[in-house]
């Protein structure tokens, strides 16, 4: 099996990336035949340790930080996120680097005869996309002999299939709305969800969140007696400077205080999160022990050296052409800020399009009062487009979305011609800003060449 069989045979199973959402069934998130696959295998996921990180927001971010914190520790570390810009192989990597492709397929082929048996052997759907691809990342890791491992939930906590594990580890960045056809439509049901990651006498790292989600989490935790660390609280940080070429800022814990820290990534937001992965940081050394020297020369080398692509991510200047996943109202909010805050253009142009599952009113009612307090409208403001991943959605009901607030938009069939209208549009005091999908986002790096978007998969994702 070479990597492109081993990739069509993983896009073959059902994926509920790619496909729209049905409503939550519980059954389709069956975290008893994920651990049966990795009995099968051996269990691969007790021959390392384990951080697991949920969230809605920023949870990727912080895990990236962890994971280079970690490993300028001297720490063998992995990484787990999802989903994916240009590769699948991005999803699954040791330090920097991705698993190979000849890895990628070698451990495929490993895992069919295993993933037939369990899926012979059970009344439940048969395993997906993501819970083999978690199977992949554990079995990978275990073989590249990991000494710790950094998981991302990808869709909730309690039944998502990186829960099979037993993290030395718990962190949640913030919660907002978001997939409320799956995680429930209130701040306290996602919340819920999210908490489930949390294990009992496991410490638990937490973000500031709104009070409905914080007051569930502190339940489950006392519940569980999880140490609980609240950021904001334990751990406080404050913004020095917010450029667009990264933030410098002071993080400060219990009798630990790190200033004028450096971290490549844009936009203010981005400090809290690194105060989180600091945080984490110091728990993971005191539960890994001599295992891990953290030095704070190993906190200053990792955060700087963090990339993490398609967050307020700068593709050109002159104007300045910025890319951003922001696919709900609260990360939208924090973009528009950062849009103004950090850059003060002239004028904002947007090229939007949103992948299915996520609120249009609330991305519009986030990002369109900054585009109109400093545009003119003529010509528009607005490029509706769409991505050429299956759950895009419609440029058509975009377009109507913005209409219908008395704002013009045009519209193209892509990504590449939406920035070439933009630019056609904009002028050098001006800023194109692309969001609302992380996949409209990574075809806009892909148009400029952005490092990693040479990657490409032999079959289309």
């Amino acid at each position: 099996m070479n990597y492109a069989e081993a990739l069509r045979y993983l896009l073959s199973l059902t994926d509920y990336e790619r496909q729209r959402f049905a409503a939550y069934e519980p059954a389709f998130y069956d975290l008893d035949r994920v651990r049966r696959l990795l009995d099968q295998l051996g269990r691969p996921q007790d021959r390392f340790r384990t951080v697991q990180v949920a969230g809605t927001k920023g949870k990727g971010s912080t895990a990236a930080m962890l994971t280079g914190i970690l490993t300028a520790a001297g720490q063998r570390a992995g990484l787990y996120t999802s989903p994916h810009l240009h590769t699948y192989r991005e999803r699954i990597r040791v330090g920097d680097a991705l698993i190979p492709e000849s890895e990628f397929a070698r451990l495929i082929a490993h895992l069919v005869p295993a993933v037939d048996v369990v899926n012979a052997d059970s009344t439940a759907p048969c395993l997906t996309a993501f819970e083999i691809t978690t199977a992949l990342a554990l079995l990978y890791f275990a073989q590249a002999g990991v000494d710790v491992a950094v998981l991302e939930a990808g869709l909730g906590g309690s039944l998502d299939a990186t829960n099979v594990v037993d993290p030395v580890l718990s962190v949640i960045t913030p919660i907002s709305l978001d997939h409320t056809a799956i995680l429930g439509d209130t701040l306290a049901a996602i919340a819920e969800k999210k908490a489930g990651i949390i294990k009992p006498g496991v410490p638990a790292i937490i973000a500031p969140q709104p009070a409905e989600a914080l007051a569930v989490i502190q339940a489950a935790c006392q519940a569980r007696s999880a140490p609980l660390t609240l950021i904001g609280h334990d751990w406080t940080w404050a913004v020095r400077e917010s450029t667009p070429e990264g933030l410098r800022f002071d993080v400060a814990g219990p009798n630990r205080a790190f200033a004028d820290l450096h971290l490549p990534l844009v936009g203010e937001f981005q400090a809290l999160n690194a105060a989180a992965a600091v945080a984490a940081a110091v728990a993971a050394a005191a539960q890994l022990g001599a295992q891990l020297g953290l030095a704070e020369a190993a906190i200053r080398r990792g955060l700087v050296g963090v990339y993490w692509p398609a967050r307020l991510e700068v593709l050109g200047r002159r104007p300045w052409v910025v890319a951003d996943g922001a696919h709900n109202g609260d990360s939208a909010s924090k973009l528009a800020a950062a849009l103004v805050d950090v850059f003060r253009p002239r004028r904002i142009i947007l090229v939007l399009g949103l992948s299915q599952g996520h609120n249009l009113d609330d991305i519009l009612d986030a990002l369109l009062p900054v585009v109109s307090s400093v545009a003119r409208h003529d010509p528009p403001d607005v490029v509706v487009t769409q991505a050429r991943h299956p759950r895009a959605v419609d440029r058509a009901t975009v377009q109507a979305g913005v209409a219908a607030r008395g704002i013009p938009a045009l519209a193209t069939e892509t990504v590449s011609q939406a920035l070439e209208l933009a630019g056609s549009l904009a002028d050098s005091a001006d800023l194109v800003c692309v969001t609302g999908s992380l996949f409209v986002a990574a075809e806009a790096r892909a148009v400029y060449g952005a490092p990693g978007s040479e990657w490409r998969d032999p079959v289309p994702y």
